[in-house]
């Protein structure tokens, strides 16, 4: 990107770790127990999906939070370069105790739905809803949040 970077939120390098570290143990530890302990098949089967499928989300959540979340002037990005949010389309920023969030972040409310998408422990996006945080340092999250509400405030000043 081309453009000046206003904040950035990346995954702490330890939460990031034991994000990864107990999916894989819990993956590991389903399979182990399927085979070492033999239930019922049907028991057995259940739990040897159910230790891919978490094996598989804890090397999701692996390469999700290599990126980082950054916003400059003209929207949010992803530092592979998806579009999570143009600032003109942000509607809200929430982040009080009540409010759907992720862990140690926000939740952005837009104007217009977008695509569904999912970076575990970093962002997700589903209709007009955006979670922002996860496996984030709080102090980034709330950066982020606060230049936000900033902006759009500006924005609604202006009359945009």
């Amino acid at each position: 990107m081309d453009e000046k970077t206003l904040a950035v939120v990346a995954a702490s390098p330890v939460r990031r770790v034991m994000g990864v570290s107990m999916l894989v143990m819990l993956g590991a530890l389903s399979i182990y127990l399927a085979l070492e302990a033999q239930p019922t098949p049907l028991w057995q089967a259940l739990l040897i999906v159910l230790g891919v499928l978490v094996l598989w989300l804890g090397e999701k959540m692996r390469r999700a939070t290599r990126t980082r979340v950054e916003l400059t002037e003209e929207g949010l990005y992803d530092t592979d370069g998806t579009l999570i949010a143009k600032v003109a389309d942000i509607e809200a920023v929430e982040r009080g105790m009540l409010a759907f969030k992720p862990s140690n972040g926000m939740m952005i409310r837009t104007r217009t739905p977008g695509a569904r998408a999912w970076r575990p422990g970093l962002w997700w996006r589903v209709g007009r809803r955006i979670g922002i945080g996860g496996v984030t340092p709080g102090q980034q999250g709330r950066m982020l949040a606060d230049m936000l509400a900033a902006m759009i405030a500006e924005r609604e000043q202006r009359g945009d």
